[in-house]
């Protein structure tokens, strides 16, 4: 007759051995949760959508900086590079991509191929990070700030402004930059138009300019 397997003793940690700690899931963002609740719902409200996928969605923020003043000869000047790139993965928390020309134009002093640019795209997260952080802190310290233009609208949902400066971001330390310069923030949405993400936008924070301001 076979004998039988003798039991196996539940295994104990050794001693001195350290306990493995679960790993907890980060909070989501603020303004990730802010648009999932409340906004969410008054949008509902407000354009009468009973289906959760006609929502509004904003899928990324794209950050560009045009840098073709600094084209000397069709190659770019490296502080100013360097510096647009620095401001860029310090701003985004993302390392930034260098675009270049696609074609040669002869007025500009242009040819094909040289690098006149950078840009970052945000998705997740890190997008609604970077939004919570632009209209809490950013966007406050423009000077002589009365609201950005309402109407900057592509006509499929997507909004786009400039500033002119990356000292707007506190993470920047502008004693440090030798070379300033602005940028153009883009939020691409889903299942838009100009309407809903206006109402999107407000209601997440974005300060647009109220007509009585806009005529002074």
């Amino acid at each position: 007759m076979a004998k039988k397997a003798p039991k196996s003793e539940p295994k104990t940690e050794a001693a001195g051995a350290p306990k493995v700690v679960p790993a907890v899931a980060a909070p989501a963002p603020r303004m990730k949760e802010k648009y999932a609740g409340p906004v969410s719902d008054q949008l509902r409200k407000q354009f009468g959508l009973t289906n959760p996928m006609a929502l509004p969605r904003l899928d990324k923020i794209v950050i560009n900086v045009g840098m073709g003043k600094q084209l000397e000869g069709a190659k770019l000047n490296t502080t100013a590079k360097e510096q647009v790139l620095s401001d860029l993965a310090t701003i985004s928390g993302q390392k930034p991509v260098v675009k270049k020309s696609k074609k040669s134009v002869s007025n500009f002093k242009l040819r094909a191929g040289c690098e006149i640019g950078a840009m970052v795209t945000l998705r997740g997260n890190r997008m609604w990070e970077f939004f919570d952080r632009l209209v809490s802190l950013a966007i406050p310290r423009i000077k002589d700030f009365r609201g950005l233009n309402p109407d900057s609208f592509d006509g499929q949902g997507n909004y786009s402004f400039g500033v002119e400066e990356q000292g707007i971001f506190p993470e920047v330390d502008m004693a440090k930059a030798n070379y300033t310069h602005g940028m153009n923030i883009t939020f691409v949405f889903r299942n838009s138009t100009d309407e809903k993400s206006r109402a999107m936008l407000a209601e997440l924070g974005v300060p647009f300019a109220r007509p009585e301001d806009r005529r002074r």
